[in-house]
C-alpha cells in the first residue's frame, strides 16, 4: 500500500496550493482530482488585496498572473446611477496591492500544474470513495485501475462546499438559514472599463450588482438579491439577468450589449462551517472547512489563508496531530472575524425589515462622507483590519 505524507481530496485551488507548498519542501504529496478537465461552473474569481498577499506568501502569485490574472486599477461603488469616489487599493490598503480578477478554470489548471512541477503526484479522473480516520488515515480510491487504497500522515479535505470529507471525518457542520441569492455569469463584449471593478449597492431593493473585469471586454457579472424580490436565474436566463441588473439600478452603459460567454447559475449565500476543522488525521480547508456568503467575495482569500495556516502549522511541529489542532484553532479565529464583518455588511445592505431600515437610515449618510466608516476587513483582511468593537459601536449606534 502506497504511503504519503499528505493526500488531498480535491485538486482545485486549495488542494493544489497545499500540494505545491508541501511538495516543494520535500514531502510526499498525492493530489486526487476527480475531474479530468476543469470547466466553468461560476465560482469565485475575485481576490481582494489580503488574498493577493496570501498568494504571494504561498508562492503562487506569479502562476496566477501567467494564467491571465488581471489587476483592475480602481474599485468603484455605486449607490444610485452616479459613482462614488473610486478607490485604488494599492494606495489605501496595508498590503499596497490591488484586487485580482481571474478565470477560475485557468487558475485551477495553473495551480495543479504548479503543484505537479513542485513534485506532487497528481491523479486526475480518480474519485475518493472514503477516508478512514486515524493516526495514519487510509484513503480509498476509485480510478482507471480499479479500487485502491493509500495511507497518509494527514488526509486533507479540499473538496468544496459539498464536502464528503466532512462526512467521512464525522465533522459537525453549522448550516445557516437561507440568505442572499447570488447569480453569476461570464460575459464578453462588455463596455465597462477593464480598469474598474464595479459594485452597485441598492439596499432599498436588497440588491447588489458587480462587474469584475478579466480583460478589455470580458469579465464576470454577478447579481445578489434577497427577500420577496429575490431572483434565481440559470441556463438560458441571460436576458433576464441583464434586465434584473438594470432594474436593480445598475448605471446604463456598463453592461449594454454584453454577450453571455459561459454558464449562468445561482447560489444560495447561506454559510456552512465546521467548528475546529481538524479531527483524527483529517483536516478540512477552503469551502470544505467553511463557506462564506459569495455576495462579499471572501472565498478565495479565506482558502489561501487556510493553506498558509495549515502549511505553517505542519512545518512548525513534527507531531501532525498537534499541528492539525493548531491549524484548526487559527482557522476558527480568522474565519470568525471575516464572518462577523460579512454579517455587518449583510445587515446594512441586504437585510429586510424595519430594524435594518433604521440601521441604513443612520449609517448610509455617514458612509457617504467617510469611505472608511465600515471596517476594511473584507478588503485588507481579518489580521490587519479586524472588525473591532469600536467599528460595531459606530455602525450600530451603540455606546462603547
Amino acid at each position: 500500500m502506497a504511503a504519503y505524507d499528505i493526500v488531498t481530496v480535491g485538486g482545485g485551488v486549495a488542494g493544489s496550493v497545499l500540494g505545491k507548498a508541501m511538495a516543494e519542501r520535500g514531502y510526499r504529496v498525492l493530489i486526487v482530482e476527480r475531474e479530468t478537465e476543469f470547466k466553468d461552473r461560476v465560482r469565485g474569481e475575485f481576490v481582494f488585496p489580503w488574498g493577493v498577499a496570501e498568494a504571494k506568501h504561498l508562492g503562487v502569485y506569479d502562476a496566477l498572473i501567467q494564467a491571465g490574472g488581471h489587476h483592475p486599477k480602481y474599485w468603484t461603488d455605486y449607490a444610485g446611477p452616479d459613482p462614488l469616489p473610486s478607490r485604488d487599493f494599492a494606495e489605501d490598503t496595508p498590503q499596497r496591492l490591488r484586487g485580482l480578477c481571474i478565470y477560475h478554470p485557468r487558475m485551477q489548471d495553473a495551480l495543479i500544474e504548479a503543484a505537479e512541477a513542485a513534485g506532487a503526484e497528481v491523479r486526475r479522473g480518480v474519485r475518493v470513495r472514503a477516508i478512514e480516520p486515524g493516526r495514519q488515515p487510509r484513503v480509498l480510491l476509485d480510478g482507471h485501475g480499479g479500487p485502491a487504497a493509500v495511507t497518509a500522515r494527514l488526509a486533507v479535505g479540499a473538496d468544496g462546499r459539498s464536502s464528503l470529507a466532512r462526512k467521512w471525518g464525522s465533522f459537525d457542520a453549522r448550516e445557516d438559514p437561507p440568505g442572499n441569492l447570488f447569480a453569476g455569469v461570464l460575459v464578453e463584449n462588455a463596455p465597462a472599463s477593464a480598469e474598474n471593478s464595479i459594485c452597485m449597492l441598492n439596499p432599498s431593493q436588497l440588491r447588489i450588482v458587480l462587474y469584475l473585469p478579466q480583460s478589455d471586454h470580458s469579465g464576470r457579472a454577478y447579481l445578489g438579491s434577497r427577500g420577496d424580490t429575490a431572483v434565481r436565474l440559470s441556463g438560458g436566463g441571460f436576458l433576464s439577468f441583464l434586465r434584473e441588473c438594470a432594474a436593480s439600478g445598475l448605471a446604463p452603459g456598463l453592461l449594454d450589449g454584453a454577450r453571455q460567454a459561459g454558464p449562468l447559475a445561482t447560489f444560495d449565500g447561506a454559510e456552512s462551517s465546521v467548528g475546529h476543522p481538524y479531527k483524527n488525521g483529517i483536516a478540512l480547508v477552503g469551502d470544505a472547512a467553511a463557506t462564506s456568503d459569495p455576495t462579499w467575495g471572501q472565498g478565495l482569500s479565506l482558502t489561501l489563508r487556510d493553506i498558509r495556516a495549515l502549511r505553517d502549522a505542519l512545518l512548525a511541529d513534527d507531531d501532525w496531530d498537534a499541528a492539525g489542532h493548531a491549524y484548526a484553532a487559527a482557522h476558527d479565529y480568522y474565519y470568525d472575524k471575516v464572518r462577523t464583518a460579512v454579517s455587518w455588511f449583510t445587515q446594512l445592505f441586504m437585510q429586510p425589515g424595519q430594524e435594518a431600515d433604521a440601521l441604513r437610515a443612520r449609517a448610509l449618510p455617514q458612509m457617504a462622507s467617510d469611505p472608511f466608516f465600515l471596517p476594511d476587513t473584507l478588503i485588507a483582511g481579518p489580521d490587519l483590519a479586524p472588525p473591532t468593537p469600536e467599528y460595531r459601536a459606530k455602525l450600530f449606534g451603540e455606546r462603547h
